[in-house]
Order: structure tokens, then C-alpha cells, then sequence
């Protein structure tokens, strides 16, 4: 299986601190559409509570991801949408449960107006490479 490679800091880019500037890899790309505060039986998890909300959001991208046969260590990109940047610190305190930080992937933040309903204070989607099958 090829391994992602991340260069945190290309020559004459600011180093990042909590993403990589650039993942490549070489494999099968697994889109994960954007994931919500659901449990399994759509109910939400954590109603005004941004730490919750994003914990349950990372416990179903892991679950869609390995769907595809995939898992955090093939994620080469995260796209965060938020309804409040406070919601950040949360956001990376549940990443850093799934994603050491020498395995950052590349990572964009968007502060939006609104999600599908006002109780959602977050949703995020992953890309990540994996493999030729039976790899």
C-alpha cells in the first residue's frame, strides 16, 4: 500500500501547525461525504455542545471510512465547515483522538451561515488514498 506523504512546510510556506500544507499519495480515493452529530439512528448527539457534537463526528467518518476499506492513517484531507470558529479547538481535540500529529493531513476551515438545521454546529468531509485492492 503506498503511504501518504505530508510536507508540512514547503520551501517559502509558513509551517503549519495544525495541518499539513500538501498530502500526495498514490491509490484509491475514498470521498467521504460530510458527516453530522447523528448516531446511528439519526438522532443528535450533543445539542450545544461542540466537543460532543465533534467526537460523534469523527466517529462516523472512522466508521464510513472503514466502509471503504479505509481508515485516519489514509486521510490526506479534512474540510471543516463550522458555524462558529470556536468550534475549532474542539474539533482538534477530537482529531488528535484518531490522527497523531506527525500524520496530519492537509486541512481547510469554512466558516459557514448556516448547516441543514441550526442544532449543527460542525460538519466535516475526509479524502483519503488507499491501496489498489488486495494491497
Amino acid at each position: 500500500m503506498s503511504e501518504p506523504v505530508r510536507i508540512p512546510a514547503p520551501e517559502g510556506v509558513a509551517p503549519a501547525a495544525q495541518y499539513s500544507h500538501v498530502v500526495t499519495a498514490t491509490g484509491r480515493l475514498v470521498a467521504v461525504s460530510g458527516q453530522l452529530a447523528l448516531d446511528g439512528d439519526g438522532r443528535l448527539v450533543g445539542v450545544g455542545d461542540p466537543a460532543a457534537q465533534a467526537r460523534q463526528v469523527f466517529e462516523n467518518l472512522r466508521r464510513c471510512l472503514a466502509a471503504a476499506g479505509a481508515g485516519f492513517q489514509d486521510v490526506v484531507k479534512l474540510t471543516y465547515f463550522v458555524t462558529d470558529m470556536a468550534c475549532l479547538p474542539a474539533i482538534r481535540a477530537a482529531r488528535a483522538a484518531h490522527i497523531p500529529d506527525d500524520r496530519l493531513p492537509a486541512a481547510s476551515a469554512v466558516q459557514v451561515a448556516a448547516l441543514v438545521a441550526p442544532e449543527f454546529l460542525m460538519e466535516i468531509e475526509a479524502l483519503a488514498v488507499v491501496g489498489p485492492q488486495g494491497d
